[in-house]
């Protein structure tokens, strides 16, 4: 069974992140420059929240008067729920589509080193699958000769 640990090996550990006092502003431009969905608030290295485009449209939705100034501790989602290189994969799809999550970052031995997506843990599942898949397929043909 694949692990956080696999998705990590493959995709490595960049975490993109801002400060608690960030404006709105900045974090969507750095967003749609690293193209990503979220990004963790770091408060003297220490995860105090995360903020995502669905925190967004969120509080555009709620507050029409949403100022392109506002800090991100002001809109990002906390506490933060976490997962371990060994969390197992069917882990974190039950803690994503109970909690409605797509990132959880992944902390080892107290210290930060990745950020993973649903869009990842997809892909390693069906990457997993498919190897499966290929060997059954080859046992069979080998075993047909």
């Amino acid at each position: 069974m694949a692990t956080v640990a696999d998705i990590i090996r493959m995709k490595g550990n960049d975490v993109y992140w801002v400060a608690p006092d960030a404006t709105l502003s900045g974090t969507l431009k750095e967003m749609a420059k690293r193209n990503v969905g979220a990004v963790l608030v770091l408060d003297e290295h220490k995860i105090c929240g995360i903020f995502s485009e669905r925190d967004f449209a969120r509080q555009v939705v709620e507050q029409k008067d949403l100022a392109i100034d506002t800090t991100i501790r002001e809109l990002m989602t906390q506490p933060v729920l976490y997962v371990t290189p060994e969390t197992s994969l069917d882990e974190c799809m039950g803690i994503m589509t109970a909690r409605r999550f797509r990132h959880l970052p992944v902390i080892d031995d107290g210290q930060l080193v990745g950020l993973i997506s649903i869009g990842d843990v997809v892909k390693q599942l069906l990457l997993e699958k498919n190897t499966t898949i290929e060997s059954l397929e080859h046992y069979i043909w080998i075993h047909m000769i």
